[in-house]
């Protein structure tokens, strides 16, 4: 169980690199596409076949975003009560509501652009609490050990 809260953590961390590395390949498929003569409006967002650049990587995030990481992060949470990992329901916790607060701030960011820069601190703030989550699962928990007394003579 411990083993399997230590993947999950970092099977989030590594959720949120995809996510960087996908909005990033939108962001300048979409810019090339723009230099080579597209246009992008309404119509060329709601058209399936206008070949927009970049726009595997723009569906990947919002798939991996908003419910990839968000099952991942449930699953973290009900797997943090069985794990035995010391502080593990705290930081598991801690993910699961960063993951709910950065799933609001993509949802917000399309009504207030500027919520965007939020969104992409609160990202980096996701990777930090699950790679920590996920060396904490990986300490050996101190054993105590009971030492017989000795008598000197």
């Amino acid at each position: 169980m411990r083993n399997a809260y230590r993947v999950l953590a970092y099977l989030i961390a590594a959720l949120v690199v995809v996510q960087a590395g996908a909005i990033a390949y939108g962001m300048f498929g979409l810019f090339n596409w723009v230099e080579e003569g597209g246009t992008f409006d309404q119509a060329a967002l709601e058209a399936e076949d206008a070949g927009v650049g970049g726009g595997f990587g723009f569906g990947l995030h919002i798939t991996i975003g908003y419910f990839v990481i968000p099952i991942v992060a449930l699953l973290l949470l009900i797997m943090s009560f069985f794990a035995k990992v010391p502080g593990g329901v705290r930081w598991a916790l801690f993910l699961f509501l960063t993951v709910v607060v950065q799933t609001l701030l993509a949802g917000f960011a399309h009504a207030v652009a500027g919520i965007g820069w939020l969104h992409g601190m609160v990202a980096l703030v996701l990777f930090g609490l699950a790679v920590t989550a996920g060396i904490r699962a990986g300490r050996q928990v101190p054993v105590a050990v009971e030492v017989a007394p000795t008598s000197v003579g």
